[in-house]
Parts: C-alpha cells; structure tokens; sequence
C-alpha cells in the first residue's frame, strides 16, 4: 500500500460530493461543500481537506447538521444582511453568505454578510478567496464553541477563532492570511498524542489550564500571543454570534445544557475597490506592495520571502498537475464509507 494515494482534484472532488450526496445532502449542496474540502487539500491544508468527508458524513447521520436546511436572508440596510443558516453544513452556509457579500459590495462599495446557526465552517480562506477572485477584498471572522484557554481562567474559556484576509492583485496570487486564534490546532495535539511526540512549550494546556509538553496530558490549545489571542477570540465572538444574535460564549458557560450544542457564526465583509478610487490602481499597487516584500533581503536562515498564501498557492498548482495525496487512514475511511454507501472509488495515480 502507498505511503499516499494520488487523486486529480476533478475526480476527488465528484468523488466527495457523491459521498455527501449520499450522506443526505442535496447534489448542490454535496457540490458545493466539497468544492471546499478539494480547494483546502489543494493547498496542503490537510486538516480541512478531504479528510473532513468522513467527519460530516458522521455530523449528517448524527442530525448535528441538517441535511435539508432552509437557509433565510434578513435584511435591514443595503450593505448589510444575516443569513439563517438552519444548521446547515458551514460550506453551504459561508458560500451563500459571500456570493451576498458580493452582490451587495458592487452596489454599495462595502457590505458585511453574518452566518447564523451554522455547523462546520470548515476552511474560512475558501469565502475570502472566493470574494477575491471577484476582484473584491475579503475578511472572515468566525467564532465556534470554547475550546481553548484565556489568559487568567481555568479550563476552555473561548474558541480557536480564526480570522481570514483575501486581497486580489494582477500579477501575483491573492494574498491570504488565514490563521486561528490558537498557537496551535487541536488536530496538531492529536497527531502529538499519536505519536508520542512532545508539544511546544506555551501551545497547549490541561484540562485546568496548566499549560504542558505532553501531548498525553494536552487537553486544549493555548492562545496564540497569550492575551492578544484570547482576547481576538472574544472580539470575534461579538462581531459574529452577539452581532447576528446567537451569542455562543455566554449561553456555553450557563448552567444551560442547550448552551453546549454544537454551532457557529460567522461574518464576511467584501470590499470593492472600485469605490475607493479605482480598481486598475489598486491592483498595480497591490502587486507593486507585493514586488517590493519579495525584492527585500532574506535573512540567512530563510528560503525565501513570501506573502500569505503564496506557497499554499504554488502547492495548489503542484497538486493540480500530480494530483492531491490522500493520507493512508483517511483513504481507508473514504473507502470504507464508499463502499458503505455504493459510491465507486475514483481514479487513482498512486
């Protein structure tokens, strides 16, 4: 058996939507919410690729997420609306959100789109790129169920929150930052406790908030820059669930078992360029602002200079010549839920 399955992007991709087609959501749906798990494995961020398959086939069958949502728009002012979500899946919930997001900036210069009730957001970068490659800027927020430490407190206090920034140019790949609030992922934790390796000193804590090497012990990540991530984390959390009107953080913290149900929020902001002087001469300056980060001198040390999301870019051309590694365990989950469901495997090259 390979190391790694190779798939080509077109066929993992029809693959996963009929896995989630079968799962119970609709064939645009299905479409739609793996177009986001290739765009992630195409970029190398494996934790939100196709290795999320197997994990929302379980969300789907366990009613945590609803596989029919009826998904509402309110609306009070021009540039600014809330999207119901019903509890659908995060890639169909955020992907409506920033086609409004969109719609809306082209006629206003600058509209904000909120996501409430939604399951999963999986990869935020996917609805910023996605605003940039209409020509627009994009800025995410999403806030999710407290899972991390705050600085001063004992135990999960608020969630890896991350935030995401797309910033089209001309001649360069968008910029795009995308980074949680953690200094380090639960996902990571995990793989550390697989393998017996340790932690980074100040990346995660116990389960009382001692911070610890010992991926055995780790129960939750620390945040990243200590308060300044904490309190990103809290900030988000009013942009998006108090702004929307679905606070997360006090209700998971009341004596209210409902408050621990699984959902989050989340907030897309387009702007056009267009309505702050001309699109034309804001790409030629992004591309020039761009030009001059990599023109600069690279320390001894470094292999180069580069913007965010520029390698994840270049690993998403690799893969789409040699196609994208499937990592052995999830290749054997896909397997095992195609054959559950009569899906057939898709080509492979490796």
């Amino acid at each position: 058996m390979p190391e790694k399955t190779l798939v080509a992007a077109a066929d993992l991709r029809t693959f996963a939507a009929a896995l989630l087609e079968k799962g119970g959501l609709t064939a645009e749906h299905a479409a739609t919410t793996a177009d986001v798990f290739v765009w992630a494995a195409r970029r190398g961020v494996e934790s939100h690729g196709i290795a999320r398959v197997p994990a929302y086939l379980d969300l789907l069958a366990k009613g945590v997420a609803n596989p029919a949502p009826r998904l509402t728009l309110e609306s009070t002012a021009p540039a600014a609306a809330v999207i119901d979500a019903d509890r659908a899946p995060g890639p169909v919930a955020l992907t409506a959100a920033a086609d409004e997001a969109v719609t809306r900036a082209r006629s206003q210069g600058i509209a904000s789109v909120g996501v409430r009730q939604t399951v999963h957001t999986g990869a935020i970068g996917y609805y910023v790129s996605k605003i940039a490659d209409a020509g627009l800027v994009g800025i995410g927020f999403v806030a999710g169920m407290p899972n991390m430490g705050y600085t001063g407190v004992k135990g999960p206090a608020v969630a890896t929150s991350p935030l995401a920034v797309a910033v089209p140019a001309r001649d360069h790949a968008p910029l795009l930052l995308d980074m949680a609030t953690a200094t380090i992922a639960l996902g990571r934790i995990r793989q550390a406790r697989a393998a017996g390796t340790p932690l980074p000193e100040g990346a995660a804590a116990t389960a009382d908030g001692t911070p610890t090497t010992d991926p055995a012990e780790a129960v939750m990540p620390l945040p990243l820059g200590g308060a300044k991530g904490s309190g990103m984390s809290l900030a988000f959390e009013l942009l998006t669930s108090v702004l929307v009107g679905a606070p997360i953080f006090a209700a998971f913290h009341a004596d209210d078992p409902a408050g621990r149900k699984h959902r989050q929020n989340a907030l897309l902001v387009a702007i056009d360029p267009a309505a702050f002087g001309g699109t034309a001469d804001f790409l030629a300056d992004t591309d020039a602002t761009l030009a001059a980060l990599k023109g600069l001198p690279a320390a001894d040390d470094a292999a180069g200079v580069y913007y965010p999301g520029e390698r994840s870019a270049a690993i998403a051309a690799q893969r789409d010549a040699a196609g994208i590694p499937v990592a052995p365990k999830v290749w054997q989950q896909l397997t095992a839920a195609a054959a559950e469901r009569g899906v057939p495997l898709p080509a492979t090259a490796g």
